[in-house]
């Protein structure tokens, strides 16, 4: 990533609808658990760990049925601001940089994702907006602090330094860090999440999903069959 891409701002030109489509398919992925809504560490805070006190959302969801076809009629607002959106978003392609034919995070729109993740009423996006809000605080906080500019402004090597300190927490990673790397975990599951679950993350993976079979369905093969009968004999189902 150049700096001349940098000055670019994020713009979306993702509906509501679209957007909200793919955070229904986030919210239900396997991994997400894993991934976010995780618990940071509970030791005293380090370095310059910001405190943030944040007003709780209180719009109704959309239950546990909701329509994707027909928009509520009262929408969660969105958390982002155009100068945190834009910082997503260069995080994010530096998660995901578009290489070969696949796009980067924000050619299929991540950071809006991200945007109604951090924003929707539930408690696990809850528990992540804290975490993502005070992580995106840090970094440019800790830009200004190395480099004298905030971390949007800087050189791409200048981003590269801060991020290598804080993408993984290794067994020797400074006390400082190891917050910022928890943070930065579960904000880069995230974008790994949504990017995976846009058509152009489906196809990069190969999944074949939702294709019909042309003429007779041929049924499970032989090996699926010995498997099956195998856990049915475990659990004591079998006929």
């Amino acid at each position: 990533m150049s700096n001349e891409n940098i000055k670019n701002h994020y713009h979306s030109n993702m509906t509501r609808r679209e957007s909200l489509k793919l955070f229904g398919a986030l919210s239900a992925m396997t991994l997400v658990p894993m991934m976010a809504g995780c618990s940071l560490t509970s030791s005293p805070k380090k370095g310059h760990w910001p405190t943030l006190k944040l007003a709780p959302i209180t719009v109704k969801g959309y239950g546990k049925d909701p329509s994707l076809i027909i928009p509520p009629e009262s929408l969660w607002p969105k958390t982002l601001t155009p100068k945190q959106l834009d910082l997503v978003a260069i995080l994010s392609d530096i998660i995901v940089p578009q290489e070969a034919t696949s796009p980067s995070a924000t050619q299929v729109k991540v950071p809006d994702v991200i945007d109604e993740w951090v924003s929707a009423p539930y408690n696990r996006q809850q528990h992540d907006r804290l975490t993502i809000l005070s992580a995106l605080v840090w970094i440019d906080d800790e830009s200004t602090l190395r480099f004298g500019q905030t971390f949007a402004a800087l050189k791409a090597k200048q981003q590269y330094a801060i991020i290598d300190d804080i993408a993984y927490r290794a067994p020797n990673l400074p006390e400082e860090f190891v917050q910022i790397a928890e943070a930065f975990a579960v904000f880069r599951g995230l974008v790994l999440a949504a990017y995976f679950c846009s058509p152009a993350g489906i196809k990069d993976i190969g999944y074949l999903g939702n294709v019909p079979v042309v003429g007779d369905y041929p049924g499970p093969t032989p090996e699926a069959m010995q498997h099956l009968n195998k856990i049915l004999v475990e659990l004591g189902l079998e006929a």
